[in-house]
């Protein structure tokens, strides 16, 4: 009887354990979009991180961009980039550029948490984010990362509006069906984000796509990062409503 009782015993507490673990593993798939991460590749990612930092100490920033790689290449050379059109429309506004190439929602959101945004005041402040959780996050999770993004940064930035872009558009040759078709499905739900005020939300997605709804190599090379030419059209698609939100009329 006792032997019976000690199996029974065993098989409970393996059960037990079982369904923990399962519960556990279940916990550790949680959204991680939304788990603020750093990056150990690229080597210098801290190192722009704190320059960031920095730069927010020392300098006048009415106007912040925050990304990725879409955003950080407005600084890179012409032809290829958007330095030109930066220095042309941006950097007469007292313009900081913080995006840094391959960052996701959760390197953003560790960003802001570890002081980008700290003693800011930008009038505005563009963010576009996302489209490198496509390979593995749902449009949903992307979605919620935003949000946190968006949260965070009325936290830190009370005062400041923020210019709500839609994810572009992309149709790399190496992209898996689910990355491309993240764009179209987290912008339909982080456009329900934005309260016209103090977000806004644009979507000029249809700016960069040929008559088959696709991105083509003449705007955007690689098929994911505009060109010079595309950054002009970015800036003409979103110039308009930018000044209206910095009270700037042309």
């Amino acid at each position: 009887m006792k032997r019976t009782f000690s199996l029974f015993s065993c098989f409970v507490a393996s059960f037990l354990i079982f369904h923990s673990a399962a519960a556990f593993g279940q916990d550790q798939s949680m959204n991680t979009a939304i788990v603020p991460a750093t990056r150990s590749n690229p080597t210098n990612w801290l190192e722009r991180h704190e320059g960031f930092v920095q730069e927010g100490k020392h300098e006048q920033i009415d106007l912040l961009f925050m990304g990725d790689s879409i955003t950080d290449f407005w600084r890179r050379k012409a032809p290829r980039y958007g330095t030109n059109i930066w220095a042309r429309y941006y950097a007469p506004l007292h313009a900081a550029d913080f995006g840094i190439g391959g960052d996701r929602t959760q390197h953003v959101i560790w960003r802001i948490d570890h002081g980008e945004l700290d003693g800011l005041h930008p009038k505005v402040m563009v963010l576009m984010i996302g489209t490198n959780n496509g390979r593995d996050n749902t449009p949903e999770q992307i979605a919620d990362a935003i949000k946190m993004i968006l949260s965070k940064t009325q936290q830190k930035c009370p005062d400041s509006k923020v210019l709500l872009l839609g994810v572009f558009p992309r149709n790399k040759t190496n992209d898996v069906p689910a990355q491309i078709e993240a764009p179209a499905r987290v912008n339909a739900i982080i456009s329900k984000f934005a309260d016209g005020k103090k977000i806004v939300y644009l979507n000029i997605n249809e700016k960069f796509l040929g008559a088959d709804g696709r991105v083509h190599d003449d705007i955007m090379p690689d098929l994911l990062h505009p060109n010079e030419h595309g950054y002009q059209v970015w800036a003409d698609a979103m110039n308009p409503t930018l000044y209206r939100m910095m009270g700037i009329s042309r």
